[in-house]
């Protein structure tokens, strides 16, 4: 059962850093306006919205495995307080930190009429520190991390994650509203 719960952690962990990759580029996509080959912005929307709430399952999956399971011997206070655990902190730590932060976008996400746009844009800017911060955690705490296939998917996310953020920082970025007036659908 211990080699299922660890197997199970191992992709579940993988399995959410890949669907977190692809809501940052949607995220970003759908900034711009700009749709989708033939999916329009407000399908953009709900597909980021969508894939990063199955990257959070995922993300639960990934801890919840982990509490259970006998090898990776984690407990609740790893889980919940950065750079505190027995098994290589710091790499540890960040997963930690970068949970908080999911855990921040969702809780303002689930908030976001209460606690008004500017809040929420505000604490969802916080994702552009999450996932660097998970994918430096699976590279530098999971048990492929530093593994071929694992070394070139990440290098593959971080050139099409970085080619984002360069474009959504770029000149030629249009916002929504911008977007919109200028015609693109």
């Amino acid at each position: 059962m211990d080699e299922a719960l660890w197997a199970f952690g191992r992709v579940s962990g993988f399995v959410s850093l890949a669907l977190f990759t692809f809501s940052v580029l949607l995220g970003i996509l759908n900034r711009s306006g700009r749709p989708l080959l033939v999916l329009p912005r407000f399908s953009i929307s709900l597909l980021h919205r969508n894939i990063a709430l199955l990257a959070t399952v995922f993300l639960g999956l990934h801890v919840g495995s982990l509490l259970f399971d006998s090898y990776a011997k984690l407990n609740v206070i790893d889980v919940l307080v950065p750079f505190v655990g027995a098994y290589r902190p710091f790499w540890q730590g960040l997963g930690t930190v970068a949970l908080d932060l999911v855990a921040a976008v969702v809780v303002t996400g689930l908030l976001r009429h209460r606690l008004g746009q500017r809040t929420f844009k505000a604490v969802h800017w916080l994702t552009y520190a999450m996932w660097p911060i998970a994918l430096a955690h699976a590279i530098g705490n999971g048990t492929d991390g530093t593994g071929k296939w694992f070394l070139v998917l990440a290098v593959a996310s971080v050139a099409a994650v970085g080619g984002a953020v360069i474009w959504r920082l770029s000149s030629t970025f249009l916002e929504t509203a911008k977007a919109r007036e200028g015609g693109l659908r």
